[in-house]
């Protein structure tokens, strides 16, 4: 009950702390990498547990969200506070294993994920803005790990990709939830549909255009330069991720549409293959 509280189905997320070992080829770090990947998995998962004891009550009005074992009772508030607690603190402890900087940017992201649960995820725009700087210290933590320099191509793209998922996941509560959803999260009063439409078009301009000039011009596009045959599985996967939010009427959980999907799960496959390439024989 405990591993479900911790909401597995997410860990997803923490893959991206995979992202500069790819994109800089040090497999010999792989190890070190997996370690960042796990550490992350169990501080996350205390985080999710702190929120979902904090957000029991509203959780308990939601069709879905009712049937977490906190929510639901399954898992008493006593045991899924200490699990939380065991969790972040083993996992910060075990970043200091890492490395002192990946130790650091474990602390800003637990730091954070506390500041989003109990304050910053009621601030209108702010709130989506906290789940984009997860990604992008998830992405930071895995380059710290290798070690490796965080490039800002690394950081603007992972921003970008994070806030385009952050307003897809407010738009689909916004739609989802109708009546209830400003009862259900403070800051969905402050949203509407073509608010988030717009706001959604203007980041997904901005990471296209940022991958885009990734894959041509910057210092890994000079010594690989046919990562810009990468560029097509990129676009694609925005393109079904808007047909999934828009036509599907999904997009309220990206883990889900990722272990779902099946034209995404083979579109990722083959940009990964293309990368693994690019990076392995061209040079």
């Amino acid at each position: 009950m405990i591993l479900a509280a911790a909401r597995p189905r997410q860990w997803t997320k923490n893959l991206f702390v995979f992202v500069a070992m790819l994109f800089a080829g040090s497999w010999d770090r792989f190890g070190a990498v997996s370690a960042a990947f796990a550490i992350f998995c169990a501080v996350s998962g205390g985080i999710y547990m702190m929120n979902d004891i904090a957000d029991r009550e509203q959780d308990r009005l939601h069709p879905l969200k009712r049937r977490r074992p906190i929510a639901s009772g399954r898992l008493s508030v006593r045991i899924a506070t200490a699990a939380s607690i065991l969790f972040v603190v083993g996992g910060v402890g075990a970043a200091l294993v890492v490395g002192r900087v990946f130790a650091v940017i474990t602390v800003i992201y637990v730091s954070l994920q506390i500041a989003y649960t109990f304050w910053l995820k009621h601030a209108v725009l702010l709130d989506v803005f906290c789940i984009a700087a997860g990604f992008v210290l998830r992405a930071m933590a895995g380059a710290a790990a290798i070690p490796a320099p965080n490039t800002v191509w690394l950081l603007v793209c992972t921003m970008q990709l994070a806030l385009f998922l952050g307003f897809g996941k407010r738009r689909h509560e916004l739609l989802s939830l109708g009546g209830g959803a400003r009862s259900h999260r403070q800051a969905l009063q402050h949203y509407s549909e073509p608010f988030l439409d717009q706001l959604i078009s203007i980041v997904l301009g901005g990471l296209t255009v940022s991958y885009a000039l990734y894959t041509i011009t910057s210092e890994t596009a000079r010594a690989h330069p046919h990562l810009v045959v990468t560029l097509p599985m990129v676009m694609y996967g925005i393109f079904r991720y808007l047909y999934l939010i828009h036509m599907e009427h999904k997009g309220g959980s990206p883990e889900t549409i990722l272990l779902e999907d099946r034209p995404m799960q083979i579109n990722l496959a083959i940009w990964l293959v293309c990368v693994l390439a690019v990076m392995r024989f061209d040079h």
